[in-house]
């Protein structure tokens, strides 16, 4: 090869192609942390960033979010209840923990430091800090994948799988939930790179255990990522226990080391509420029942529990409609990418490479056992569910079914050697797979640049700034609100939120316990969070069945009455207008009779003086 066509090692045409790579991923970076960034987009995603804040603070795996299920917990076990140090059992620890360390890095533990003024036209710069450590995580999970299939496949397939993942609108938007998605999957990637490395060694009847123990910690750092995922650990030592040497122990030493890293916390579960699976194994009933906040909302699960002890069919029919929802939502749920699904056609193909055929039902197994894992603890129809596991399957699963496509390539009469023989299949499945992203992306870029001086926020439903400068300047260290979206008052404002309950009479017990302790009720803030569906005719996550329904309804209510302009003196009603009507909420509407609208007929806050700093 001449000077001409090879540049520093590298043919002109890898050299190029290397340099677009990394213009286009500079670009999407930009495009994704920046331009179009508005704030994190998931309420569990902000919840764990909050904790991760308390952890810097060095107070522990603590959280100000609290639930009325986790308060019901502890109270049954007898255990001390501090609403000031209320130990989080709800949330996997690790992502918080790694949250912890780049806000401490940051200074992000002092509130004052980042706190927003309210004619702020930005973003609450501590979103796009935990937004940018997923972007990291996805970074480093595309390399371990492109090292991965390398090895198993080829360069070729590694790099289109690499660009298939970078160009999935999916997972940049999980980046931007706060969700530990990004971390899992480099973790599951990790330990994929792993066991395949103990597979080949297995195939050629020599022991690998140090693949294997690094396997069963990667995996084991995944289930302290999100407990869900312990059921995709359980697939894989199930192959291990009958396909691995030594059979059947290498199944009880995965599942010892796993026992080893979560012990630590399953014990600290039941020290703080008297269950190892702490507040978490509740969301139990999220698949079982017909939402997971009905249960996390009420200080008395007795009624949802007899539901479930005695509707065991519905269990089943649940289950089952689960599990075929997700195979009809796969495509989307793997990141839309084209090729992902045909994964299990690739199971038909007789791989010549024993390795290659053999990995594959590992994958399977894990993905089988991770699907019913979802169906049981529940899975939304959002591919941005808390819950989705699919995500993590793509890479691998994109790896087979661009092999299988480039087997089926293979067979077509084109010319020999020539570049659409070797490339042609790989452009069409990108440009098809990336089209929705290539469509977009240069309508919302220009968008974001029109807009940039413009408010950011992910509204409806939630406007950080009301939250971080007049409801924290409104309230002080001592006080607990009560909020339709706690996560976001712990995390906008730094204050102890209560999460709404369905019943007055749970909210006077939460009330009585935090004045108990010597703290103040500052009062309660509704939210979009409470109408963002049809209030009126849906029982959850808010309706007519709710206590607090005319308090849900106030802020709504006015606006529309407001706009029919129909009082003739000013056009306006007076706020909390259902809820003084309300025989049911008048004793609580008399200890908080202040209303003060934060913003626009939509943010309403119910306290006990008036807010004079507005």
């Amino acid at each position: 090869m001449t000077s001409s066509t090879k540049v520093g090692g590298f043919d002109n045409a890898t050299l190029i192609s290397r340099i677009l790579f990394f213009l286009v991923l500079f670009g999407l970076v930009s495009f994704y942390l920046i331009l179009s960034f508005k704030g994190l987009t998931s309420e569990k995603g902000i919840e764990q960033a909050q904790i991760g804040r308390e952890i810097a603070r060095g107070n522990n795996n603590t959280t100000k979010v609290i639930r009325g299920a986790a308060y019901w917990q502890a109270k049954e076990a007898g255990k001390d209840i501090d609403l000031t140090a209320f130990h989080d059992t709800y949330h996997s620890p690790l992502n918080p923990y790694i949250y912890a360390a780049v806000l401490k890095a940051v200074g992000g533990d002092d509130f004052e430091k980042f706190q927003m003024n309210e004619d702020m036209k930005t973003v609450y710069a501590l979103d796009r800090v935990i937004s940018a450590v997923a972007v990291i995580l996805f970074l480093i999970a595309v390399g371990i994948n492109y090292l991965l299939i390398s090895r198993i496949f080829d360069v070729r397939i590694a790099g289109a799988t690499a660009i298939l993942m970078i160009l999935s609108d999916l997972m940049w938007k999980f980046t931007q939930t706060g969700l530990p998605q990004m971390l899992m999957l480099l973790l599951f990637s990790c330990a994929l790179f792993f066991i395949y490395r103990t597979l080949e060694a297995s195939i050629e009847n020599r022991g690998d255990i140090s693949s294997l123990i690094i396997a069963a910690v990667f995996l084991s750092l995944l289930a302290l990522s999100h407990w869900l995922t312990i059921w995709i650990i359980l697939g894989f030592v199930i192959y291990a226990a009958f396909f691995f040497h030594p059979k059947g122990i290498s199944g009880f030493m995965i599942l010892g080391i796993l026992l080893m890293f979560s012990g630590y916390f399953l014990v600290k579960n039941m020290e703080w509420t008297g269950n190892p699976g702490g507040t978490a194994f509740l969301s139990l009933y999220g698949g079982l029942t017909q939402s997971e906040s009905v249960i996390m909302r009420t200080s008395d699960p007795a009624e949802q529990t007899y539901t479930i002890v005695y509707n065991l069919n519905s269990f089943l029919i649940n289950t089952t409609s689960s599990m075929l929802r997700q195979v009809n939502e796969l495509y989307n749920n793997l990141g839309s990418i084209l090729v992902a699904p045909l994964f299990f056609f690739a199971l038909l193909h007789p791989f010549k490479r024993e390795a290659i055929a053999k990995f594959r039902w590992i994958v399977l197994l894990m993905w089988v056992m991770g699907t019913l894992g979802m169906a049981i603890f529940g899975l939304s129809e959002s591919n941005l569910d808390p819950n989705q596991l699919h995500i993590l399957f793509s890479p691998i699963m994109t790896a087979y079914g661009l092999a299988f496509v480039s087997i089926l390539w293979a067979r077509i009469e084109l010319p020999a050697g020539g570049i659409l023989m070797r490339y042609g299949h790989f452009a069409i499945v990108i440009l098809i797979s990336a089209g929705p992203l290539i469509l977009k992306f240069p309508r919302e870029t220009i968008n974001a640049l029109a807009s940039s001086g413009a408010r950011k926020s992910v509204w409806p439903p939630y406007w950080p700034p009301v939250f971080s400068r007049t409801l924290h300047n409104a309230t002080g260290d001592d006080d607990v609100i009560f909020s339709d979206q706690p996560w976001a008052v712990a995390w906008y404002a730094d204050r102890i939120s209560i999460w709404l309950p369905r019943k007055v009479g749970e909210f006077e017990d939460l009330e009585k316990l935090a004045t108990d302790q010597e703290l103040s009720v500052a009062g309660i803030v509704i939210t979009p969070m409470s109408f963002k569906g049809d209030v009126l005719f849906s029982q959850v996550p808010f309706g007519y069945s709710e206590d607090f329904a005319p308090l849900m309804l106030d802020g709504p209510t006015r606006g529309a009455l407001s706009r029919a302009k129909t009082d003739p003196r000013s056009g306006m009603v007076s706020p909390g207008l259902l809820a003084k009507q309300s025989q049911n909420l008048r004793p609580i509407m008399n200890k908080y009779p202040e209303v003060t609208d934060l913003f626009s007929n939509r943010i309403y806050y119910y306290s006990k003086q008036r807010l004079y700093n507005r």
